[in-house]
Parts: structure tokens; sequence; C-alpha cells
């Protein structure tokens, strides 16, 4: 079968590509403004780049023409904290889902324990093994209701021993597979 992807809705689309393009990791992304934290799960993400260190996300929109509030953010403040979702932070993450306020945090509203290891970015989630400190690098133009941005990773937080010798990360991260969430680890 060749679907021509012209001939597809924008949700029928993007249903295709999540779970034709599995597992993906789940970046949990914190940003802040006007101090409101906000955390917020999107699995349209990827590594771009080691050199300069860079990966890429697609944001969508609450609704028609309003940016989702972690967009907004990075793009006013130019900072994002990513994190990666675990066995013991993924119920947490899929409360990150539902919609709230711009003036509402995520981490208040689900009692979310975040911490600030450095003090230039926005915080991190404690139960992550591994968090990227990221400032804002470009937006690529596409048409639609996605804009992708790429985020240029500045520092990054592992977890004690989980860094080996060969400079191996052993995490164990839960991945988008399509419409669910599998552990990204051997079983």
């Amino acid at each position: 079968m060749i679907i021509d992807y012209k001939d597809v809705n924008d949700l029928n689309r993007y249903k295709i590509m999540s779970d034709t393009v599995v597992p993906r990791p789940i970046a949990w992304i914190v940003t802040e403004d006007d101090g409101v934290i906000n955390a917020a799960p999107f699995s349209y993400f990827i590594p771009l780049s080691s050199n300069p260190a860079t990966l890429i996300v697609s944001i969508g929109q609450k609704e028609a023409g309003v940016p989702k509030d972690s967009l907004h953010n990075i793009l006013k403040h130019k900072k994002a904290t990513i994190c990666f979702v675990n066995k013991d932070n993924m119920d947490k993450v899929q409360k990150c889902a539902i919609p709230l306020g711009k003036d509402e945090s995520e981490v208040e509203s689900f009692e979310i324990d975040v911490q600030r290891p450095l003090s230039d970015f926005p915080p991190m989630i404690s139960s992550t093994q591994s968090a990227m400190f990221c400032e804002y690098y470009s937006t690529v133009e596409l048409p639609g209701v996605t804009t992708p941005i790429i985020l240029e990773i500045k520092k990054q937080f592992i977890e004690d021993d989980r860094l080996d010798e060969r400079s191996h990360v052993h995490v164990e991260n839960i991945g988008r597979s399509g419409a669910l969430f599998k552990a990204m680890v051997d079983v």
C-alpha cells in the first residue's frame, strides 16, 4: 500500500507517522514564565546533531493561532530543560498532557518535585535520570499547525553511576511507541 500524504488529513497523518517512527523518547519540557513552571510532554522529538549539540522538537498549538505554553515560553525566554520519562514518573508525565491555563503550573497542580541545579535554566524534574539544559537555536519554518524548533544543549545532568567509562549512558527511558508508552530498555 502506498499512502499519498496529500490525501490524508492532519490528524490521520499524525497517527500514521507516530505509529511508524517508533520508539521515540518523550521530551518532558520544563519552561518558565512569570513565575509559573510549565512541564509538558512532547513525542515529536529527536537529536539533530552532536556538533553543535542540537535537538529538534515540534510543538503544536493550544487552539488555532495560539501557541502552546512551552513554545511561548521558549521563544520568550530562550531556555528550556528537557527531562526524560522513566517508570518512576510515567504517571506524572501523563497528567502533564492535560491542558491547563497559562497561569497554572503542572508542577504545582500535579505535585511534581523539581530541583534547580543550574540557576540560569528552568528547573528539572527531580525523578528524571537525565536532563538537558537547552537554549533556543532557531525555528524551522513550515506551513501547518506545528512549529519545529531547534534547541542547543548547553549542559546535561546524568544521574550518578549512569555514565560509564566509555561515555555510554545507561538510563531507563520510557518512549512513545505509536499510541502506547513502552520502556526503552532491554527486557
